[in-house]
């Protein structure tokens, strides 16, 4: 129990931490400079611009909170009681920091171009942060998470990416094109920071070796790196002969010594290197 309650409650700081990023970005960088980066922070963002031509103050939390209620009510027939209840939390949760960091005070003049970085950078982390909670802010995030279980072979950011897209054409319309290039910088950003976050950014390499020195190549692999090696069954197509093959994972950074163990055996041994997203397990990360 008091594991489950620890849990929860690193969730609910991770919601915390992510929303209020997400809304110091929007508050400091996107709004000042009118840039719509998609989703209900965007269309807040239009709303308010439209508002205040005709005198009207429309605050951004309060747009927030407004646009949220028909999306909860789709998401009540689709995803959890505890996903919305997390959800709901974050959504209330965000409308109150947007009201905080509205008080914070802003430079005189703004580069868009940095602006556009550094909201992608600080957005795209808030926004993983929350979903890494198993919830959302609401607004396009929520759609985001309903449209996942339809459409399960595209990514949450890749899904993500087009919902903003619909909203960031609404904002051409409105701050024209020249904002507009600029906010889309600002949402491929974020996109790329959401996936780096969500899928993992612990970068290392496979090694699949294959060579008629295989034992001696891994006992001297398992020596010299403290690494662990599979050999996988295998035969040449051409002469049928069988092949072990031997699967290696290790840090970008030893893979030149693996490759220089490798030849000290076979100098014709045939080595593929591929590229491997996240590693969990023994000599790597554990797993959040």
């Amino acid at each position: 129990m008091a594991k489950s309650k620890g849990h929860l409650i690193h969730d609910y700081l991770l919601i915390v931490a992510g929303t209020t990023l997400l809304a110091f970005a929007i508050t400091y960088f996107y709004d000042p400079n009118q840039l719509v980066i998609g989703g209900v922070s965007g269309l807040a963002i239009i709303i308010a611009d439209r508002a205040q031509t005709m005198g009207v103050t429309i605050p951004l939390w309060l747009t927030n909170i407004v646009l949220n209620v028909p999306l909860f009510l789709l998401a009540y027939k689709y995803l959890g009681r505890q996903f919305l209840t997390r959800t709901l939390f974050s959504t209330v949760y965000l409308s109150l920091a947007l009201w905080l960091t509205s008080f914070i005070p802003l430079p005189k003049d703004q580069d868009l171009i940095l602006s556009s970085l550094f909201g992608g950078v600080i957005s795209g982390a808030g926004t993983a942060l929350v979903f890494r909670s198993m919830a959302t802010t609401g607004g396009s995030d929520m759609l985001v998470y309903i449209l996942h279980r339809v459409f399960k072979r595209h990514s949450l950011s890749q899904l993500l990416f087009v919902i903003d897209g619909a909203v960031i054409a609404l904002g051409l319309l409105t701050f024209g094109h020249i904002k507009t290039m600029y906010a889309i910088i600002a949402v491929f950003v974020t996109a790329k920071i959401v996936e780096s976050i969500l899928e993992g950014v612990n970068f290392a390499k496979a090694a699949f070796i294959i060579s008629d020195e295989a034992r001696a190549i891994a006992q001297t692999l398992m020596a010299e790196l403290n690494r662990g090696v599979t050999s996988l069954n295998g035969q040449g197509m051409f002469t049928g002969n069988a092949k072990n093959v031997l699967l290696c994972v290790v840090s970008s950074k030893e893979m030149p010594k693996l490759k220089k163990l490798v030849k000290q055996h076979d100098q014709s041994a045939f080595v593929i290197v591929a590229d491997v997203r996240e590693t969990l397990g023994e000599g790597f990360k554990e797993e959040l």
